[in-house]
Formats: C-alpha cells, structure tokens, sequence
C-alpha cells in the first residue's frame, strides 16, 4: 500500500475506523439480546473515539497532533493467537461477539504493524506507531474482557 501524504495515511485510518464503527452499529441492529446489543454499541464507541483522535490530527495539523501522545508498551496476552476467526451472525453468544471484536483489533493492529514496516518518512512511521497502540489498547481491553468471561464461566 502506498501513501501520498500523511493526510493520505490519516484518511486511510479513518476509514478504517468508520467501517469498524460501521460493522458495530450494523450488528447492534440486529441483536434482540439487549447485552449483546449493548456491547455492540460499545465497541462502536470505542472505534469512534479512534475515529475522533485521528480527525483531530488531521485538524490540528501532523506536528501538534502527535507531540503530546504518549507513548507506552502495550502487553500482548496473546488470547487471540489461539481464537479462529469467526463471521458474525445476529444471536451469537457473549464469548463468539468478543471473539469477533478481538479478531477485528488483532487485524487492525496487524495491518497497522505491516504498515509501519513500510513506511519510509519519520512522521509516517509515528503515525502508524500510534495507530498500533490505539489498536493494542483496544485488542488487550476485550481480550480482558475474555478472559473475566470464561473464568465466570468456569473455563
């Protein structure tokens, strides 16, 4: 993938958060399970919050956006490594829409690490190295949330 410009690379995350936030809604619409549904709605949340950060980068301009992020090491406990993917169907379980949500992060977070590999500017590379953390945070939050799940569950 080949980027123009860093609004190009911005762009492209917008988009790709939208289309998460717009997989979320579409799914919550279809739930008839009120947990589910507001799970759902959640995770859109979530995926709009990203959504907002990376128009206000854009907004505030490359160099402002990016000088107060702070960034951390993210640990990666790794529960999606042993998860399959799954295609979401209304009236799936509380663990199958986690697993769904954390497949969709841990893809993110790999297409924004393939990205990074890639990059060849300083200022492209910072914004894919926060695109990965934002991913991360999120990936690490469900799989959390997983992981509460099953030992509830007796698992």
């Amino acid at each position: 993938m080949h980027f123009e410009s860093i609004n190009d690379i911005i762009d492209f995350a917008i988009q790709k958060e939208q289309e998460a936030v717009d997989f979320y809604l579409s799914a919550s619409r279809e739930e008839s399970m009120s947990g589910s549904k507001e799970m759902l709605i959640e995770f859109s949340e979530e995926e709009k919050k990203h959504r907002r950060m990376l128009e206000e980068l854009k907004v505030k301009g490359y160099a402002e956006g990016v000088e107060d992020y702070q960034f951390k090491w993210i640990k990666d406990i790794k529960r999606s490594d042993y998860m399959d993917d799954m295609i979401y169907k209304p009236g799936m379980g509380y663990r199958d829409i986690l697993i769904i949500a954390i497949k969709r992060e841990e893809n993110a977070l790999k297409l924004y690490n393939k990205l990074l590999t890639e990059a060849k500017s300083e200022n492209a590379k910072k914004i894919f190295k926060i695109l990965c953390q934002e991913e991360a945070k999120h990936k690490l939050g469900l799989e959390t949330l997983y992981d509460d799940h099953m030992a509830e569950m007796g698992d």
